[in-house]
């Protein structure tokens, strides 16, 4: 504190907050402690290694699908709207190292190789996640794309545009690779999907997976689970020319990872900073590294507490990384608030199929030694007379005797995904599944069954729980 005091003296009385990281947790923490404390009382210095600061990742398949117009619809802020709000944003500039005794970081210039020393007195890490890219053969060629950036959006898009056919290799069944094979599918690729998994979505109980498997056969992928790709193989030319796995090889002018990301925590780690199970940081409700009062952490490099289960976990999402820099800035500017945790809450789609889920899943539940009674009903989005009603399929768990909700997962059409909100809120509240059932819905022919789908399956799952309690 003798430190900071003495270098803020130095800039007339001014603090200087360093923020690693120029997207959603970074820029948003930037953003709400500039609007809490001056020009004149606090320096904010941001640096960003790519090209592009605020913008939406979530966005990029339906960009490369063609729902979004272009590149700039998802920037949410450019540099110089930040650079006009008195936050000095310094784009292809690389932190290399943390030197968190001299409250000091080193950060080098991408174009011109300059480098240079930055002192702090407040720091914020988001640096985020590095998308998993599998160590074989030919995963680098020409052709074989990641989609964590705009850059990556675009050279995909490139490659799409230089494709001599149109058959596209999807690695993985998670969110991005559900998400990328349905873009690849309305640009008109013949489009295979290769998963480790049994079912895609590993994110759902297996059952529930195996709708989304369906769903996605229907509407000609071919899906190719539990197996796992060993090498790209490339034509005369260097490009891809397909995958190969232990028993077969699938033909492909384009290749897209959508195997996951892991936290980008390698400068925490060399600065000897807290990391959990899962690779990343540890803070507390205030998003404070632990054991740091001056540096902050928020976005995909952290792990959060999950309110469910009472363990901490990795949960890489946009809605989380917004919140964590908005506490961030808070606290950083001179207020005070907390984060408090996640349910786990969910959703995609694959063109008219929608997918959330939020809670447990059966194997969380076992894992963390809970005792569970699991249902699954089948209704209908809206009332089964009025036009336009399409089935969904609603999975509840739900703690054995107490009856308090832990998880609920949810595949069908127009109108099924969102309905996972009114589980989000009920799990955060602690609500028990008999308590849901009298929960005040908002109900009409064109927009629920008199019985919502949510409630059908607490119903349900309040009977069970009731009988195997006696």
């Amino acid at each position: 504190m003798d430190m900071s005091r003495a270098r803020a003296r130095d800039r007339g009385g001014r603090e200087r907050l360093v923020v690693i990281g120029g997207d959603a947790a970074g820029m948003s923490a930037a953003s709400q402690a500039r609007r809490l404390r001056g020009r004149d009382e606090l320096e904010i210095v941001a640096f960003e290694r790519g090209h592009f600061a605020s913008f939406s990742a979530c966005g990029i398949p339906y960009w490369v699908g063609g729902d979004v117009a272009g590149r700039d619809e998802l920037i949410a802020r450019t540099p110089e709207e930040h650079r006009a709000r008195d936050i000095d944003l310094r784009m292809r500039t690389e932190v290399t190292e943390i030197d968190v005794a001299a409250g000091r970081v080193r950060a080098r210039d991408l174009d011109s190789g300059a480098e240079s020393w930055t002192s702090y007195d407040k720091l914020v890490i988001a640096t985020g996640a590095r998308p998993v890219r599998p160590d074989m053969p030919g995963a680098d060629a020409p052709g074989v794309h990641g989609v964590q950036t705009l850059d990556d959006g675009e050279a995909l898009l490139g490659s799409l545009a230089r494709a001599r056919g149109s058959r596209a290799v999807v690695v993985g069944a998670g969110y991005i690779g559900v998400e990328m094979a349905e873009a690849l599918i309305k640009r008109g690729y013949e489009v295979t999907v290769v998963n480790r998994g049994k079912e895609p979505m590993s994110t759902l109980d297996p059952d529930m997976g195996r709708l989304v498997h369906r769903a996605m056969t229907g509407l000609g992928i071919t899906m190719v689970d539990d197996a796992e790709v060993t090498k790209v193989l490339t034509g005369d030319d260097g490009r891809v020319r397909a995958v190969a796995t232990e028993d077969a090889e699938y033909p492909a002018d384009v290749v897209v990872l959508g195997i996951g990301v892991h936290p980008e925590t390698t400068l925490a780690r060399a600065a000897g900073l807290p990391l959990g199970p899962h690779g990343g940081l540890l803070t507390d409700r205030a998003m404070r590294v632990r054991g740091h009062e001056n540096i902050w952490a928020g976005g995909d490099c952290v792990e959060v507490l999950d309110l469910v289960s009472g363990l901490y976990r990795y949960v890489p999402l946009g809605t989380h990384a917004n919140k964590h820099g908005q506490v961030i800035g808070t606290n950083a500017g001179g207020g005070y608030a907390t984060f408090p945790g996640v349910v786990g809450t969910a959703v995609s789609k694959v063109c008219d199929l929608e997918i959330a889920r939020t809670g447990l899943r059966e194997k969380d539940a076992r894992r963390v030694g809970l005792r569970y009674e699991a249902v699954t009903v089948e209704s209908t989005s809206r009332a089964g007379y009025y036009p336009g009603a399409s089935p969904m399929t609603v999975k509840m768990l739900a703690e054995h005797r107490t009856g308090r909700l832990l998880g609920v997962q949810i595949v069908g059409r127009e109108g099924a995904a969102k309905r996972v909100d009114v589980a989000a809120v009920a799990l955060t509240a602690g609500m028990t599944v008999e308590q849901m059932t009298s929960l005040d819905l908002g109900y009409a022919p064109p927009f629920s069954p008199v019985w919502d789908p949510v409630l059908v399956a607490a119903r349900k799952a309040t009977a069970k729980v009731r009988a195997t309690a006696t």
